[in-house]
């Protein structure tokens, strides 16, 4: 049995997000497209003699106690299988943290995956997507990867066709956004526009990424974009500099574009790495594997 496992939690960014309503429990029915990209933090899980949950991490102010996702992750594996040894979890971040591109989410379901292999707990895939929707929405999703739509709370996911070839770039200006407030805004107002995720899937299913980045879109940027117009320079910047389209990514504050052209996405990102709104700009390749 292995002691230690070293995982990749990949980002995920929406190529479409409506949002239909909302729930007694406070959830909201979401119908989104979702998609990994390579970019990734590193999440280490070893083994410990001790019991307990150790988080490390190399941003200093993430919590690395029972408020860390990740940490919630490993704990709900423990105590359902009443495990006695305990688990060391080290996150090397590198997705960027409260961006609406599921960072936390990924890094837990990282952890459910490590654990189940580091402790031979025997769960399939379905068994620990299953378990994951209890720490977030997303974390299912981060389970499978891939190209999916996401009805339900998030929890309910199809697989689609996979997303053409394609590069991504990534924006985040220097601001963080909470989705609580995000969707709260949305609460209080009438949503007129609903995003095109009917043609995001034609697209998807015809292999065509113009036919994708036209029928992009997130109900979520109405929100959002009034609040930090910031976010809409860096969506005209990115169209401006090539992009087929660009678009606020789940909640935000994230912008990313899509380019059919490598070299064009570089010199996008050269640009945008120039604005003073803008903090981290990464250029990444979809990436269409499922776990």
């Amino acid at each position: 049995m292995e002691n230690t496992v070293e995982l990749k939690a990949l980002a995920k960014i929406n190529l479409g997000l409506d949002v239909l309503g909302k729930r007694d429990n406070g959830y909201h029915d979401v119908r989104m497209v979702m998609q990994t990209i390579y970019l990734y933090d590193n999440v280490t899980l070893t083994k410990t003699k001790a019991a307990g949950i150790q988080v490390e991490t190399n941003l200093p102010y993430l919590p690395i106690d029972q408020n860390n996702i990740a940490y919630k992750a490993a704990k709900l594996l423990i105590d359902e299988f009443d495990i006695q040894e305990g688990v060391h979890i080290k996150l090397d971040k590198r997705i960027p943290v409260a961006a609406g591109m599921a960072g936390g989410s990924s890094n837990a379901a990282a952890v459910l995956v490590g654990m189940n292999r580091l402790f031979d707990l025997g769960l399939k895939q379905k068994d620990l997507m299953e378990r994951g929707v209890s720490l977030g929405a997303d974390v299912p999703y981060c389970v499978m990867r891939g190209t999916a739509l996401a009805e339900g709370i998030g929890e309910k996911l199809s697989p689609l066709d996979p997303m053409p070839k394609c590069y991504i770039l990534v924006a985040k200006p220097g601001i963080s956004v909470s989705t609580k407030m995000v969707y709260e805004a949305l609460d209080a107002k009438e949503i007129v526009e609903h995003p095109d995720i009917d043609g995001v899937l034609m697209g998807l299913k015809q292999q065509d990424v113009r036919q994708v980045a036209a029928a992009m879109g997130n109900v979520l940027e109405s929100v959002t974009i009034e609040k930090y117009p910031v976010i809409e320079t860096i969506k005209d910047a990115m169209k401006e500099a090539g992009a087929l389209n660009a678009m606020m990514s789940g909640s935000g504050p994230t912008v990313f574009g899509i380019f059919e052209d490598r070299k064009v996405a570089k010199a996008a990102q050269q640009k945008l790495r120039q604005m003073s709104c803008v903090k981290q700009a990464y250029l990444a390749n979809v990436h269409n594997t499922r776990r």
